[in-house]
Formats: C-alpha cells, structure tokens, sequence
C-alpha cells in the first residue's frame, strides 16, 4: 500500500527528502498539532479508524504505568495517551524510521519527551511488559504478517493487561477477533462505527 506520494509506508527511508504536512485534530479533549509527511501512514490527517478508535473509546485508566503504541505512524494515539495520562510511560514502535522521527519531532513540540519513545522493534527492551497496547495495526501487511506481529507483542501484555485495537470490518475484523481468541487472548467487540470494530483483548 503506498501513501499520496506513491512511497511504500512501511519502510520509507528519512534519508530521502519529504514533504511534512500538518494535522490538527481534538482526542479526548485536548488538541493536538501534530506533524505527519510523505510516506508515512495517513499523511496530513487523522485517519478514520484512529479516529473512530478515539470517539468510541475512553483513555488507559489513571492506574495505568505502561503502554505500547504498536505501528505508531508519526504517533498521534501513543502521544495522546501521553498527554491524557501523564503517568504512563508510552513506547511508539514502528519499522518506518521516518515515521519514527516524525514522531520523536511530535514529542517535543507537545513536551511529553519525558513519557515518549519511539523506536523500533529490535530496539525496544526485549523484557518490557505493557500495561496496555493501542493500535491501529497494519493490517495490509497480510494476515500472516499480522499473526506474527501480534503474537510478537500480545505475550508483552503484563498480567491482566488489555490491547485497544481498531480495525476495518472488510478487513477482517470479525476473523480477527475469533483468531485472536483462538490464541488464548478473550477479544471482545468495544464499539462498530463507519465500517471499523474497536476490538478488546485480554491477557488471560
């Protein structure tokens, strides 16, 4: 799947010059200014099942310690936790290091630096556990891909702990859900709005 500008989100190179477009957007109450760009997911705009994810769902609990933004894009739902919830320390993973420095660069104009990282996988302490995980996973990745990568991070889950995740009904939600299930993670249905679910799971 490619962006606007034709260039593969998953593995854009920051190396390479982008065009930066602004996003303005309201998530549970506070505004966001936030800075996207060319080949990098949802370039200028908050996409709709982000946004359907953030209407249909309250923020992580003030009891909340960790959590992870998986496939963080330029970071809007793992830096909104970070400003709703200033307790919780957030890490953003994403494979596309440009989407990572736009990310990082968002961090320090919302002054939540203190609370947000962002890195990829490989550099992302192979025993931290999460309190919880947001996502919009990347889902045309292909279900094999996807299988891999949720079973990668979901076993992160510290005990009792939850993953948020929003995804497209003709993607393969209702698959997904049962999948997920099947794997030993209860998933339950949050909220269905403009053709997304917003899926629960549980860690067992």
């Amino acid at each position: 799947m490619t962006d606007a500008e034709g260039e593969h989100y998953f593995t854009a190179d920051p190396s390479v010059p982008f065009k930066r477009a602004a996003v303005e957007t309201e998530v549970w109450g506070r505004r966001l200014s936030l800075m996207s760009g060319s080949g990098v997911f949802a370039q200028g705009r908050l996409d709709v099942g982000t946004a359907v994810l953030f209407r249909e769902t309250p923020p992580p609990a003030p009891t909340v310690r960790t959590v992870l933004d998986l496939g963080c894009g330029y970071g809007v739902i793992g830096l909104a936790v970070a400003l709703v919830v200033p307790q919780a320390q957030v890490t953003a993973v994403d494979v596309n290091e440009r989407a990572l420095l736009l990310a990082r660069e968002n961090a320090v104009s919302l002054g939540v630096t203190d609370r947000f990282t962002a890195a990829t996988p490989s550099a992302v302490d192979a025993a931290a556990t999460y309190d919880e995980i947001w996502s919009n996973p990347p889902i045309r990745i292909g279900k094999q891909a996807l299988h891999a990568l949720l079973l990668t991070w979901l076993p992160r889950l510290a005990p009792g702990g939850r993953a948020v995740m929003v995804v497209g009904k003709n993607l393969g939600a209702d698959s997904l859900q049962r999948w997920l299930g099947e794997q030993g993670y209860p998933t339950a249905r949050l909220a269905s709005a403009k053709g997304f679910r917003v899926l629960e799971s549980r860690r067992a």
